[in-house]
């Protein structure tokens, strides 16, 4: 799906490079969250921000994080393969003034190097899962470092979006690029974050993007 944002490392920043990351930033200047960003921030702010630490997977230049920083969250960490999105994180976080309570790290893939991150209170991973190869790998060792919920967003696995995300793989491939997007089974990766320990239930569905919580019992 052509906004689908990856997990990253050096080989995507030909596809996600400086323009894409200076687009999302200008866009979210103008118009704020996106309906499913919207939903990830409300469901977190209902379950409480006050001296809770956040966790997001590839979370780009930050847009959720900013705003969950805004509501009271105590701190923030992003985690990035790529460092194309770092210069338009870091103008945001200077202009809405919780640059010190956010820490970005780059290089790090928390599927294959999580023994090296601390867990935080609620883990998100928004527009991540369609672009990493094992997403069963990457939700259950998000889930280990959630200490009270997770969050995530994934395609639905419908006719459509298999289509879709299968001509731009095909778009991708005659371009020479090594990038690829997936559509994952839903099912599958529910019951990831089942078997650790976590209770699922949908909080947004639509064409595009549905908003999933998995809640420590």
């Amino acid at each position: 799906m052509p906004d689908c944002c990856n997990p990253g490392s050096a080989r995507y920043e030909g596809v996600f490079d400086d323009r894409f990351a200076h687009d999302v930033a200008k866009r979210y200047r103008r118009r704020g969250l996106t309906a499913p960003e919207r939903r990830i921030v409300e469901h977190l702010v209902a379950l409480g921000l006050a001296d809770r630490t956040v966790m997001e997977i590839g979370g780009g230049v930050g847009e959720i994080q900013l705003e969950l920083l805004a509501r009271g969250a105590a701190a923030s960490t992003n985690l990035e393969l790529s460092g194309a999105y770092e210069a338009e994180a870091r103008a945001l976080l200077d202009e809405r003034g919780v640059a010190g309570r956010a820490t970005r790290l780059v290089g790090v893939d928390l599927a294959s190097n999580g023994d090296r991150i601390v867990e935080a209170d609620y883990v998100v991973l928004h527009r991540v899962v369609c672009c990493y190869p094992d997403s069963e790998r990457l939700l259950e060792v998000a889930a280990a470092h959630a200490r009270r919920s997770l969050v995530f967003s994934h395609p639905p696995r419908t006719w459509f979006t298999r289509m879709s995300v299968g001509m731009g793989n095909a778009m991708m491939r005659l371009r020479g690029r090594e990038y690829r997007g997936y559509v994952h089974s839903p099912g599958a990766m529910y019951g990831a974050l089942e078997r650790a320990g976590l209770q699922v239930r949908p909080l947004r569905t639509g064409p595009k993007w549905w908003v999933v919580a998995a809640t420590r019992a």
